[in-house]
């Protein structure tokens, strides 16, 4: 026995000792030195390999006899550097082998700065990919000179040629070039259109430049004053309004511009007016327009979420799931068209309408910008000096009506730019697809712990925000404006991003059809109480013992955290990821609870309080434990949502409203009224207010989201959360019967006979006053013969007939 116990001990050693060298990872000074030492080896690289192109072949013969302190060597490195360079340059890869000193140097430097090393990855992979085809590129024009390519690059240059020949290696070779460019030069056809493009125009504005005065003035004549129509060979239309010219890119009216949602309009004031006088012409007041193109937003085509899966230190909690697979963004649907489409007359037209109502008034301005959004365009104005902020935004009705538009939105002044902004509908407003928003650079490589995408801004920027930031959500907006496809984009955008060991979802539906769908993924994603048959909770009577298991759930974890000595959930999981954490002493890795709750005012209008005071309780504290609480309500008005919840909701989303008092309930600023409708909503978390197009996700798409998900190997069961067990109703009953009332058995009598509990019915039939009689329901209750307390409903009896009756005293006697 003792010989088995002392194997055994060296045994634990042995896996002692190999966890710790599986775990060490290095800190930040170890870092630091070891970016240094790459930086300082791709230096001496860089050395080594000029001096093996200038030296020539001299040191050739002397790497062989290394050993030999005799020996000399013309490399400007040492013996060591000719070594170098006859490995990596002669005998490697040739000239391609200076990419390894960029690779190196990359490396130090990131290491050094402590910066990510996801894009080092893709650094190394394509630098590889560079070294492996310039090589082979040398080995097949250079033939004569091996140096140049390398013998690698030599020798698969004649092993592609024995089987493909010199045409085949040379259109493999040329693939290789193509796959290069366009994956990581991002050159496309349309990027050598543009160029083409440009050149001709530079070309032909430095001809125009030239001619003379005469020719200008020439052109100035009655017939300009009169819109023709475009020449398709000229390359600058010109649009004549009454006091202004505009000289517009003919590029910027095509119908449809893919992913950008603004134009660059080049102003060109020239005074203008019926009656031409070469000689004094009258000065006109002009406003400069201008139309802003952003920067297109890249499209990432694969989820970048499957490729972080085991990136979760040396505990990886997805191991029960390790062959998970995130959804593909292909199961998406895309509505739009690829583009935002830009009606330039609108644009001109609003512009002017905009101008003449304001001139009406008075009011000049100096300048205008349009930037074109998918369901709304703003237009930012800047008045002239001397003119009041508050003039302008009393006027939105005025504007609004010679727009003839569903109503229209000024932001006066717009926070940090300065100007004053005119949000006006589009008469054509672009369908935001849930592809285009998920799809996203913005998303896909969103550093949040629960990213959420909500949609698309005015601007065309897909709209990301973190909903442990947040902490809770409040959305809110009159019917059938989009609450519940907001709901779907919110749930749609975490099954996206976090594993099922990392998020679970609490999901209620007063409604019973909206978040059904999801009880394919009940497995995987969701949770419940134990023995209850739905995940998904449609009894609202069932909503108060999950709110207060998820209360418990609270208190749980913020034992667990006072125990790891830590203030949140992020730093509690990276400790217990860390094995810093026992779990024989009840430490677990602990996943984000995320609660739904669709229709919240017809849970308050059935429960009240009852839930009222776990959501109140949720909302205070349960954010640092990773509990974050998601509510959509029509109007969040005082007895739907308390001052108490209310606070504790910063972030919050409007829909569209009927009235400003509703604008006012939910964002404490009006502006909901004036939304158009169909997922236009508003975005604030205590700052700004930010205007979004929500993205439309339609109910095949979650269907096919679900059944992908479904689909694939899942956990026994669902999330448990803990069991709650209900506290009695406020006094404390008395249980030992030897205190119980005198008439405590001609109490139970009555009430069975009369199969009714109330203190009221044994004051009458016993003539007792309201405190004993109150303490003889109190008493019943505690034997078990009437129900607990019911509102203004008579209590429960839950004894038949006497005679049952009296076989429950003799039982208790017994």
């Amino acid at each position: 026995m003792a010989k088995t116990t002392k194997k055994e001990t060296l045994d634990k050693k042995n896996t002692a000792k190999t966890e710790t060298s599986r775990s060490w990872k290095p800190n930040k000074q170890q870092r630091f030195v070891l970016g240094c030492l790459l930086v300082l080896f791709s230096i001496a690289l860089l050395v080594a390999f000029i001096s093996f192109y200038i030296n020539g072949q001299s040191d050739q013969s002397a790497v062989s006899q290394l050993g030999d302190r005799t020996e000399v060597v013309q490399n400007w490195l040492g013996k060591f550097g000719a070594f170098l360079s006859d490995l990596i340059v002669y005998k490697g890869f040739g000239l391609a082998a200076f990419i390894f000193v960029r690779l190196f140097f990359l490396t130090g430097m990131f290491l050094a700065l402590e910066l990510s090393l996801k894009k080092l990855k893709n650094i190394w992979f394509w630098d590889l990919f560079a070294i492996i085809i310039v090589s082979v590129l040398f080995g097949f024009f250079a033939t004569s000179a091996p140096e140049l390519g390398g013998t690698i690059g030599y020798e698969l240059n004649l092993f592609s040629q024995d089987y493909i020949g010199k045409t085949g290696t040379l259109l493999a070779l040329l693939f290789g070039l193509i796959v290069y460019l366009i994956f990581k030069i991002k050159l496309s056809p349309e990027k050598i259109q543009s160029y083409f493009d440009s050149t001709k125009n530079d070309i032909k504005s430095e001809l125009s430049a030239l001619k003379t005065p005469a020719q200008t003035e020439s052109a100035y004549n009655l017939e300009e004053f009169a819109v023709e129509e475009p020449d398709e060979e000229l390359d600058n239309i010109h649009l004549k309004t009454e006091d202004t010219q505009f000289e517009i890119n003919k590029e910027a009216l095509k119908p449809t511009i893919s992913n950008s949602s603004e134009i660059d309009l080049n102003p060109i004031l020239k005074p203008l007016q019926m009656n031409i006088n070469p000689v004094t012409p009258t000065p006109v007041h002009t406003e400069e327009f201008v139309v802003e193109k952003p920067e297109e937003e890249d499209i990432i085509e694969e989820n970048l979420a499957s490729r972080l899966v085991a990136d979760f230190g040396l505990f990886d909690p997805t191991l029960d799931l390790s062959n998970y697979k995130f959804p593909t963004i292909d199961l998406l649907k895309e509505y739009s068209t690829g583009g935002i489409t830009i009606n330039q007359e609108e644009l001109e037209e609003n512009k002017n309408k905009i101008v003449d109502t304001l001139r009406n008034y008075k009011i000049e301005i100096a300048q205008i910008k349009a930037t074109v959004g998918p369901s709304v365009t703003l237009y930012e104005i800047v008045p002239e000096a001397g003119i009041r902020i508050s003039k302008i935004k009393s006027l939105e009705d005025d504007i609004a009506l010679s727009l003839s538009a569903l109503g229209i939105r000024i932001i006066a002044p717009i926070p940090g730019k300065g100007t004053i902004g005119i949000e006006v509908p589009n008469k054509n407003p672009t369908m935001v697809s849930m592809k285009s928003v998920i799809g996203s650079a913005k998303f896909q490589e969103a550093e949040m712990e629960l990213p959420i995408a909500l949609g698309k801004t005015i601007s065309n920027e897909t709209f990301v925000v973190d909903l442990a930031k947040m902490p809770h959500l409040l959305m809110a907006g009159a019917t059938g404006q989009g609450k519940s496809v907001g709901l779907n984009a919110v749930l749609t955008s975490l099954l996206y991003k976090k594993h099922p060991a990392e998020v679970k979802f609490v999901l209620v539906d007063p409604k019973k059809v909206e978040l059904t769908l999801f009880n394919k993924i009940e497995r995987h994603y969701l949770a419940k109480l134990p023995d209850t048959e739905d995940a998904i909770i449609t009894d609202n009577a069932k909503v108060v013992n999950t709110l207060n298991s998820l209360c418990v759930e609270m208190d749980n974890r913020y034992s667990l955290l006072k125990d790891a000595m830590v203030r949140n959930i992020k730093e509690y999981n990276e400790k217990f990821k860390s094995r810093k954490l026992n779990p024989e002493a009840g430490h677990r890795f602990l996943p984000y609870i995320v609660l739904v709750v669709d229709e919240f005012a017809d849970l308050i209008m059935t429960a009240g309080k009852e839930v009222e005071i776990p959501i109140a309780r949720l909302a205070q504290l349960a954010r640092a434990i990773g509990i974050h609480l998601i509510i959509a309500t029509q109007r969040p008005s005082v007895n739907v949502i308390t001052g108490l919840i209310k606070a504790n909701f910063p972030a919050r989303i409007a829909f569209r409203v009927t009235s400003k008092i509703d604008s006012r309930t939910i964002l404490d600023t009006q502006g909901a009224d004036q939304l158009i409708g169909r997922g236009d909503l508003l975005y604030t978390n205590g700052n700004d207010v930010v205007r979004v197009q929500c993205a439309f996700i339609d109910t095949p798409e979650v269907e096919k989201i679900t059944d992908f998900i479904g689909g694939q190997k899942a956990y026994a069961t669902a999330y448990l959360l803990p069991e709650f067990v209900g506290e009695e109703t406020g006094i404390n009953l008395d249980m030992d019967i030897s205190e119980r009332d005198t008439l405590f058995r001609e109490a139970a009598e009555i009430i069975v006979n009369a199969q009714q509990g109330s203190a009221s019915l044994l004051q009458r039939k016993l003539k007792l006053g309201y405190n004993r009689a109150g303490r003889l329901i109190d008493q019943l209750e505690a034997a078990g013969i009437v129900g607990p307390f019911e509102g203004s409903k008579a209590r429960s009896v839950n004894i038949l007939d006497l005679s049952a009756l009296d076989q429950f005293f003799n039982n208790e006697q017994n």
